[in-house]
C-alpha cells in the first residue's frame, strides 16, 4: 500500500501539469481570437460596402469590443499561470527537491529575458490595439463621415466608441511596462 501514496511532490507535478495545459488551451483560444476578429471584420466591412450602407459599419465596435476583452482576459491568464508556476508551484517543488527555487522550471523564467521581449510585447501591444480599437474606431469614424446619421444610431455609436476607448485604456494599462500586467504570453 505504501507505493500507492501520492507524494506532494507528484501531486505538484501533477498540478504543473494541469495548469500548463490549461495555459496551452488558452493560448490557442487567444490566438483564434485575432483571426476571428479579422474575418468578421472582413465580412462586415465587405456587406456593407456592397449594401452601400455606412450604418452597418455599427456592428464592428461591439464586436470587437466582446472579442478584444475576451482575448485580454485570456492573455492575463496565460500570464498568470506563467506567474504562478515561477514563483509558487515551481518554489514549492524545488523546495521538495532540495534544490534552489531557481532550479525549478527554468523555462519560465528564461524564455522571458531575452534581449527582444520588449519590442514584441510593444509589437504585440499595437496589433492588439489595432485589431481590437482602431479597426471598429475606423467604422465609427467613416460612419459618422457617411452623411446618412441618424440620431439614434448617433447615440449608439458614440456609447460604442466609449467602450471601444475604454477597452484600448485596459489593453494599454495591461501592457504597459510590459510585463507590469502580465501581456501576450507567460
Amino acid at each position: 500500500m505504501a507505493e500507492q501514496d501520492v507524494t506532494v511532490g507528484q501531486l505538484l507535478l501533477a498540478e504543473y501539469q494541469s495548469v500548463k495545459d490549461e495555459q496551452k488551451a488558452r493560448i490557442g483560444f487567444r490566438d483564434n481570437l485575432l483571426y476571428v476578429t479579422l474575418a468578421v471584420v472582413a465580412a462586415v466591412i465587405a456587406a456593407a460596402a456592397q449594401a452601400k450602407r455606412t450604418e452597418m459599419l455599427l456592428a464592428l465596435p461591439p464586436v470587437c469590443v466582446v472579442l478584444g476583452w475576451t482575448y485580454l482576459v485570456n492573455d492575463e491568464k496565460i500570464s498568470a499561470i506563467g506567474r504562478y508556476v515561477r514563483g509558487e508551484s515551481g518554489a514549492r517543488l524545488a523546495e521538495l527537491a532540495g534544490a534552489g527555487t531557481a532550479e525549478a522550471f527554468r523555462w519560465e523564467s528564461f524564455h522571458r529575458d531575452d534581449a527582444r521581449r520588449f519590442s514584441r510585447k510593444l509589437v504585440q501591444c499595437v496589433v492588439d490595439l489595432l485589431a481590437f480599437c482602431v479597426v471598429p474606431l475606423s467604422a465609427l469614424v467613416v460612419y459618422w463621415g457617411g452623411g446618412q446619421v441618424s440620431a439614434g444610431l448617433l447615440a449608439v455609436s458614440v456609447v460604442e466608441a466609449g467602450a471601444v476607448v475604454g477597452l484600448g485604456v485596459y489593453v494599454v494599462r495591461y501592457a504597459v511596462p510590459f510585463g507590469g500586467g502580465g501581456g501576450s504570453g507567460a
